[in-house]
Protein backbone atom coordinates (compact mmCIF):
# COMPACT_ATOMS: atom_id res chain seq x y z
CA UNK A 1 0.00 0.00 0.00
CA UNK A 2 1.35 3.40 -0.98
CA UNK A 3 1.59 6.27 1.42
CA UNK A 4 0.14 9.60 0.27
CA UNK A 5 1.53 13.10 0.69
CA UNK A 6 -0.21 16.29 -0.44
CA UNK A 7 1.88 19.46 -0.75
CA UNK A 8 -0.34 22.53 -0.31
CA UNK A 9 0.67 26.02 -1.41
CA UNK A 10 -1.09 29.35 -1.83
CA UNK A 11 -0.84 29.16 -5.60
CA UNK A 12 -0.18 31.31 -8.63
CA UNK A 13 -1.45 31.49 -12.21
CA UNK A 14 0.42 29.11 -14.51
CA UNK A 15 -0.45 31.33 -17.48
CA UNK A 16 -2.29 34.56 -18.25
CA UNK A 17 -5.57 32.72 -18.67
CA UNK A 18 -5.53 31.60 -15.04
CA UNK A 19 -5.02 35.07 -13.54
CA UNK A 20 -8.75 35.87 -13.05
CA UNK A 21 -9.35 32.55 -11.26
CA UNK A 22 -6.27 33.05 -9.07
CA UNK A 23 -7.27 36.59 -8.04
CA UNK A 24 -10.89 35.59 -7.43
CA UNK A 25 -9.87 32.75 -5.11
CA UNK A 26 -7.38 35.01 -3.34
CA UNK A 27 -9.61 37.99 -2.64
CA UNK A 28 -12.81 36.08 -1.89
CA UNK A 29 -11.13 34.32 1.04
CA UNK A 30 -12.22 36.15 4.23
CA UNK A 31 -8.98 35.21 5.99
CA UNK A 32 -6.80 36.59 3.17
CA UNK A 33 -8.86 39.65 2.29
CA UNK A 34 -9.87 40.40 5.87
CA UNK A 35 -11.83 43.63 6.25
CA UNK A 36 -14.05 44.97 9.07
CA UNK A 37 -17.09 44.93 6.79
CA UNK A 38 -20.32 42.96 6.61
CA UNK A 39 -19.65 39.87 4.52
CA UNK A 40 -21.97 40.86 1.67
CA UNK A 41 -20.03 44.12 1.25
CA UNK A 42 -16.63 42.49 1.70
CA UNK A 43 -17.31 39.89 -1.00
CA UNK A 44 -18.54 42.52 -3.46
CA UNK A 45 -15.43 44.60 -2.87
CA UNK A 46 -13.22 41.51 -3.17
CA UNK A 47 -14.65 40.62 -6.57
CA UNK A 48 -14.34 44.20 -7.77
CA UNK A 49 -10.68 44.41 -6.73
CA UNK A 50 -9.90 41.05 -8.31
CA UNK A 51 -11.45 42.26 -11.57
CA UNK A 52 -9.73 45.66 -11.63
CA UNK A 53 -6.29 44.26 -10.71
CA UNK A 54 -6.28 41.57 -13.38
CA UNK A 55 -4.82 43.70 -16.17
CA UNK A 56 -1.97 45.14 -14.09
CA UNK A 57 -1.18 41.72 -12.65
CA UNK A 58 -1.12 40.27 -16.16
CA UNK A 59 1.46 42.86 -17.23
CA UNK A 60 3.64 42.07 -14.21
CA UNK A 61 3.58 38.33 -14.79
CA UNK A 62 4.32 38.84 -18.50
CA UNK A 63 7.52 40.70 -17.60
CA UNK A 64 8.88 37.77 -15.55
CA UNK A 65 9.56 35.49 -18.52
CA UNK A 66 7.49 32.46 -17.52
CA UNK A 67 4.93 32.50 -20.31
CA UNK A 68 2.65 35.04 -18.67
CA UNK A 69 2.29 33.13 -15.43
CA UNK A 70 4.06 32.31 -12.17
CA UNK A 71 6.70 29.60 -11.66
CA UNK A 72 5.31 28.82 -8.19
CA UNK A 73 3.26 25.81 -9.29
CA UNK A 74 6.09 24.26 -11.30
CA UNK A 75 8.53 24.92 -8.46
CA UNK A 76 6.15 23.19 -6.04
CA UNK A 77 5.96 20.22 -8.41
CA UNK A 78 9.77 20.06 -8.40
CA UNK A 79 9.66 19.94 -4.61
CA UNK A 80 7.09 17.14 -4.80
CA UNK A 81 9.33 15.12 -7.12
CA UNK A 82 12.33 15.64 -4.87
CA UNK A 83 10.38 14.69 -1.75
CA UNK A 84 9.04 11.53 -3.36
CA UNK A 85 12.59 10.36 -4.10
CA UNK A 86 13.73 11.07 -0.56
CA UNK A 87 10.72 9.41 1.05
CA UNK A 88 11.12 6.28 -1.06
CA UNK A 89 14.76 5.91 -0.03
CA UNK A 90 13.24 4.38 3.12
CA UNK A 91 11.95 1.48 1.04
CA UNK A 92 8.34 2.67 1.28
CA UNK A 93 6.17 3.56 -1.69
CA UNK A 94 4.79 7.10 -1.79
CA UNK A 95 2.35 8.98 -3.98
CA UNK A 96 2.95 12.73 -3.86
CA UNK A 97 0.67 15.41 -5.31
CA UNK A 98 0.41 19.19 -5.18
CA UNK A 99 -2.62 21.42 -4.66
CA UNK A 100 -3.17 25.17 -4.53
CA UNK A 101 -5.59 27.22 -2.45
CA UNK A 102 -5.81 29.83 -5.21
CA UNK A 103 -5.82 28.83 -8.85
CA UNK A 104 -4.86 25.40 -10.19
CA UNK A 105 -4.39 22.57 -9.40
CA UNK A 106 -7.39 23.51 -7.24
CA UNK A 107 -7.52 21.82 -3.86
CA UNK A 108 -11.32 22.10 -4.00
CA UNK A 109 -11.39 19.67 -6.90
CA UNK A 110 -9.45 16.87 -5.20
CA UNK A 111 -11.33 13.82 -3.86
CA UNK A 112 -11.32 13.13 -0.08
CA UNK A 113 -8.73 10.37 -0.46
CA UNK A 114 -6.26 13.15 -1.30
CA UNK A 115 -7.36 15.76 1.24
CA UNK A 116 -8.64 13.89 4.31
CA UNK A 117 -6.03 12.91 6.90
CA UNK A 118 -8.56 10.41 8.25
CA UNK A 119 -7.91 8.57 4.98
CA UNK A 120 -4.21 8.42 5.84
CA UNK A 121 -2.91 11.22 3.62
CA UNK A 122 -0.14 13.42 5.07
CA UNK A 123 -0.89 17.12 4.52
CA UNK A 124 2.10 19.46 4.17
CA UNK A 125 1.16 23.16 3.95
CA UNK A 126 4.27 24.87 2.56
CA UNK A 127 4.23 27.77 5.02
CA UNK A 128 7.14 27.90 7.50
CA UNK A 129 5.30 30.33 9.77
CA UNK A 130 1.73 30.41 11.01
CA UNK A 131 -0.55 33.13 9.73
CA UNK A 132 -4.28 33.51 9.59
CA UNK A 133 -3.92 34.32 5.88
CA UNK A 134 -1.99 31.12 5.04
CA UNK A 135 -2.21 28.21 7.49
CA UNK A 136 -5.56 29.16 8.97
CA UNK A 137 -6.99 30.03 5.56
CA UNK A 138 -5.91 26.63 4.24
CA UNK A 139 -7.44 24.79 7.20
CA UNK A 140 -10.75 26.60 6.84
CA UNK A 141 -10.84 26.01 3.09
CA UNK A 142 -10.38 22.30 3.70
CA UNK A 143 -12.99 22.28 6.46
CA UNK A 144 -15.57 23.32 3.87
CA UNK A 145 -14.73 20.19 1.89
CA UNK A 146 -14.21 17.74 4.77
CA UNK A 147 -16.80 18.90 7.29
CA UNK A 148 -14.14 19.33 9.97
CA UNK A 149 -10.88 21.25 10.44
CA UNK A 150 -7.94 18.93 9.73
CA UNK A 151 -5.30 21.10 11.42
CA UNK A 152 -5.34 19.21 14.73
CA UNK A 153 -4.77 15.84 13.03
CA UNK A 154 -1.19 14.56 13.50
CA UNK A 155 -0.96 14.00 9.72
CA UNK A 156 -1.14 17.79 9.24
CA UNK A 157 2.47 19.03 9.28
CA UNK A 158 2.58 22.17 11.37
CA UNK A 159 4.63 25.34 10.66
CA UNK A 160 8.29 24.47 10.97
CA UNK A 161 10.22 27.75 11.22
CA UNK A 162 11.57 26.80 14.66
CA UNK A 163 12.69 23.31 13.68
CA UNK A 164 16.43 22.63 13.86
CA UNK A 165 16.54 20.81 10.52
CA UNK A 166 14.78 23.65 8.71
CA UNK A 167 16.91 26.36 10.32
CA UNK A 168 20.17 24.60 9.50
CA UNK A 169 19.07 24.04 5.89
CA UNK A 170 18.39 27.76 5.43
CA UNK A 171 21.70 28.67 7.07
CA UNK A 172 23.50 26.34 4.68
CA UNK A 173 21.58 27.71 1.68
CA UNK A 174 22.63 31.26 2.55
CA UNK A 175 26.26 30.28 3.08
CA UNK A 176 26.36 28.23 -0.13
CA UNK A 177 25.00 31.25 -2.01
CA UNK A 178 27.63 33.54 -0.50
CA UNK A 179 30.38 31.09 -1.44
CA UNK A 180 29.08 30.57 -4.99
CA UNK A 181 28.31 26.90 -4.46
CA UNK A 182 24.64 26.66 -5.48
CA UNK A 183 23.86 24.86 -8.73
CA UNK A 184 22.48 27.55 -11.03
CA UNK A 185 20.19 25.20 -12.97
CA UNK A 186 18.35 24.32 -9.75
CA UNK A 187 17.36 27.93 -9.00
CA UNK A 188 15.59 30.65 -10.96
CA UNK A 189 17.38 33.81 -12.10
CA UNK A 190 20.58 33.39 -10.09
CA UNK A 191 24.21 33.81 -11.08
CA UNK A 192 26.68 32.06 -8.83
CA UNK A 193 30.07 33.45 -7.94
CA UNK A 194 31.78 33.77 -4.59
CA UNK A 195 30.99 37.04 -2.85
CA UNK A 196 34.12 38.66 -1.50
CA UNK A 197 34.05 39.50 2.21
CA UNK A 198 30.58 37.97 2.58
CA UNK A 199 31.19 37.79 6.32
CA UNK A 200 30.58 41.54 6.56
CA UNK A 201 27.58 41.94 4.24
CA UNK A 202 24.39 43.35 5.70
CA UNK A 203 21.54 40.81 5.41
CA UNK A 204 17.94 41.94 5.13
CA UNK A 205 15.46 39.20 6.00
CA UNK A 206 12.37 40.23 4.05
CA UNK A 207 9.10 38.60 5.09
CA UNK A 208 5.70 38.90 3.46
CA UNK A 209 3.80 41.57 5.37
CA UNK A 210 0.32 41.22 6.81
CA UNK A 211 -2.21 43.82 8.02
CA UNK A 212 -1.75 44.83 11.65
CA UNK A 213 -5.40 44.02 12.34
CA UNK A 214 -4.49 40.33 12.02
CA UNK A 215 -1.81 40.73 14.70
CA UNK A 216 -4.36 42.44 16.93
CA UNK A 217 -6.62 39.42 16.52
CA UNK A 218 -3.87 37.25 17.97
CA UNK A 219 -1.97 36.07 14.89
CA UNK A 220 1.50 34.92 16.02
CA UNK A 221 3.06 35.46 12.59
CA UNK A 222 5.41 38.33 13.48
CA UNK A 223 6.50 36.57 16.69
CA UNK A 224 7.47 33.48 14.69
CA UNK A 225 9.25 35.59 12.05
CA UNK A 226 11.26 37.45 14.69
CA UNK A 227 12.24 34.22 16.45
CA UNK A 228 13.20 32.72 13.07
CA UNK A 229 15.53 35.65 12.35
CA UNK A 230 17.10 35.40 15.80
CA UNK A 231 17.76 31.68 15.38
CA UNK A 232 19.25 32.09 11.89
CA UNK A 233 21.43 34.94 13.10
CA UNK A 234 22.93 32.70 15.80
CA UNK A 235 23.55 29.88 13.33
CA UNK A 236 25.22 32.23 10.84
CA UNK A 237 27.41 33.77 13.55
CA UNK A 238 28.66 30.27 14.43
CA UNK A 239 29.91 29.95 10.83
CA UNK A 240 31.83 33.21 10.81
CA UNK A 241 29.23 35.71 9.63
CA UNK A 242 29.85 39.11 11.28
CA UNK A 243 27.59 41.54 9.40
CA UNK A 244 24.45 43.34 10.49
CA UNK A 245 21.04 41.64 10.36
CA UNK A 246 17.81 43.49 9.55
CA UNK A 247 14.16 42.40 9.42
CA UNK A 248 11.54 44.01 7.20
CA UNK A 249 8.22 43.24 5.53
CA UNK A 250 7.28 43.44 1.86
CA UNK A 251 4.25 43.20 -0.47
CA UNK A 252 2.11 45.79 1.29
CA UNK A 253 -1.15 46.60 -0.50
CA UNK A 254 -4.04 48.94 0.27
CA UNK A 255 -4.37 51.86 2.70
CA UNK A 256 -4.53 49.91 5.96
CA UNK A 257 -1.59 49.67 8.37
CA UNK A 258 0.72 46.71 7.75
CA UNK A 259 3.65 45.17 9.56
CA UNK A 260 6.72 47.41 9.61
CA UNK A 261 9.36 48.35 8.70
CA UNK A 262 8.53 47.99 5.02
CA UNK A 263 11.42 46.53 3.01
CA UNK A 264 11.57 49.54 0.68
CA UNK A 265 11.81 51.86 3.67
CA UNK A 266 14.46 49.68 5.32
CA UNK A 267 16.57 49.65 2.14
CA UNK A 268 16.33 53.42 1.86
CA UNK A 269 17.31 53.81 5.51
CA UNK A 270 20.39 51.60 5.04
CA UNK A 271 21.44 53.51 1.95
CA UNK A 272 21.12 56.82 3.77
CA UNK A 273 23.31 55.44 6.57
CA UNK A 274 26.05 54.73 4.08
CA UNK A 275 25.62 50.97 3.82
CA UNK A 276 26.90 49.87 0.40
CA UNK A 277 26.55 46.08 0.37
CA UNK A 278 23.39 44.11 1.18
CA UNK A 279 21.89 40.70 0.55
CA UNK A 280 18.14 40.08 0.80
CA UNK A 281 16.72 36.73 1.85
CA UNK A 282 12.94 36.03 1.50
CA UNK A 283 12.49 34.50 4.94
CA UNK A 284 8.76 33.69 4.70
CA UNK A 285 8.94 32.11 1.23
CA UNK A 286 10.08 28.63 0.27
CA UNK A 287 9.67 28.90 -3.54
CA UNK A 288 10.77 31.65 -5.89
CA UNK A 289 7.90 33.44 -7.61
CA UNK A 290 6.52 36.96 -8.12
CA UNK A 291 7.43 38.33 -4.67
CA UNK A 292 11.01 37.08 -4.83
CA UNK A 293 11.90 37.31 -8.51
CA UNK A 294 10.10 40.53 -9.45
CA UNK A 295 9.71 42.36 -6.14
CA UNK A 296 13.03 41.51 -4.47
CA UNK A 297 14.95 40.76 -7.65
CA UNK A 298 13.93 43.84 -9.63
CA UNK A 299 11.86 46.46 -7.78
CA UNK A 300 13.67 46.40 -4.44
CA UNK A 301 17.04 46.02 -6.20
CA UNK A 302 16.45 49.12 -8.32
CA UNK A 303 15.29 50.99 -5.21
CA UNK A 304 18.52 49.97 -3.46
CA UNK A 305 20.70 51.30 -6.27
CA UNK A 306 18.74 54.56 -6.28
CA UNK A 307 19.51 54.95 -2.58
CA UNK A 308 23.27 54.49 -2.71
CA UNK A 309 23.61 50.72 -2.40
CA UNK A 310 26.37 49.57 -4.76
CA UNK A 311 26.27 45.78 -4.23
CA UNK A 312 22.91 44.02 -4.05
CA UNK A 313 22.32 40.27 -3.87
CA UNK A 314 19.05 38.34 -3.97
CA UNK A 315 19.42 35.07 -2.09
CA UNK A 316 17.02 32.53 -3.60
CA UNK A 317 14.22 30.79 -1.73
CA UNK A 318 15.10 27.19 -0.81
CA UNK A 319 13.03 25.54 -3.53
CA UNK A 320 14.55 22.10 -4.14
CA UNK A 321 17.73 22.72 -2.12
CA UNK A 322 18.68 19.21 -0.90
CA UNK A 323 19.02 19.98 2.82
CA UNK A 324 15.66 21.76 2.79
CA UNK A 325 13.89 18.80 1.16
CA UNK A 326 15.57 16.47 3.63
CA UNK A 327 14.13 18.54 6.47
CA UNK A 328 10.63 18.37 4.95
CA UNK A 329 10.96 14.61 4.48
CA UNK A 330 11.77 14.22 8.16
CA UNK A 331 8.68 16.23 9.13
CA UNK A 332 6.54 14.02 6.89
CA UNK A 333 7.87 10.81 8.45
CA UNK A 334 7.35 12.24 11.94
CA UNK A 335 3.74 13.07 11.11
CA UNK A 336 3.13 9.56 9.80
CA UNK A 337 4.60 7.86 12.88
CA UNK A 338 2.81 10.25 15.24
CA UNK A 339 -0.50 9.30 13.65
CA UNK A 340 0.32 5.61 13.95
CA UNK A 341 0.76 6.10 17.69
CA UNK A 342 -2.70 7.66 17.88
CA UNK A 343 -1.41 11.08 18.95
CA UNK A 344 -3.76 14.03 18.89
CA UNK A 345 -2.73 17.66 18.62
CA UNK A 346 -4.29 20.83 20.01
CA UNK A 347 -6.09 23.18 17.65
CA UNK A 348 -3.47 25.38 15.99
CA UNK A 349 -6.21 27.75 14.81
CA UNK A 350 -6.99 28.67 18.38
CA UNK A 351 -3.47 28.58 19.80
CA UNK A 352 -1.75 30.57 17.04
CA UNK A 353 -4.47 32.57 15.32
CA UNK A 354 -6.25 34.25 18.19
CA UNK A 355 -9.46 32.43 17.29
CA UNK A 356 -12.61 34.08 18.67
CA UNK A 357 -15.72 32.16 17.55
CA UNK A 358 -17.95 35.19 18.17
CA UNK A 359 -15.98 37.39 15.76
CA UNK A 360 -14.93 35.00 13.00
CA UNK A 361 -16.51 34.90 9.56
CA UNK A 362 -15.81 31.16 9.32
CA UNK A 363 -15.99 28.31 11.83
CA UNK A 364 -13.29 25.97 13.14
CA UNK A 365 -14.39 22.46 14.03
CA UNK A 366 -11.23 20.55 14.91
CA UNK A 367 -12.00 16.85 15.13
Amino acid sequence: MKNKLLLINLGGPRNAGEIPKFLKDLFEDPLVFDLPLPEFLRIRLARKIAETRAKKVEETYASMGFGGGSPLVSETEKQADGLKKLLEESGEKWEVRTAMCCGYPDIRELPPEWTDPKEGVVLLPLFPHFSRSTVLSTAMLMEKQLGYCPASNPLWVRPFSDRKEYLESIRDLILDFFQGELTEKDFLHIKQEKIQDWQNLDIVFSAHGIPLRLIKKGDLYTKEIEENVQALTSLLREKGYKGQIHLSYQSRVGPSKWTTPNTLDKIQELGQKGIKRIAVYPISFISDHLETLEEIGVQIRDHAFENGISEYYRIPAPGSYPAFLEALAKFVFEAKYSAQKGNRLSCICKSSGGWDPKKEKVTCDCA
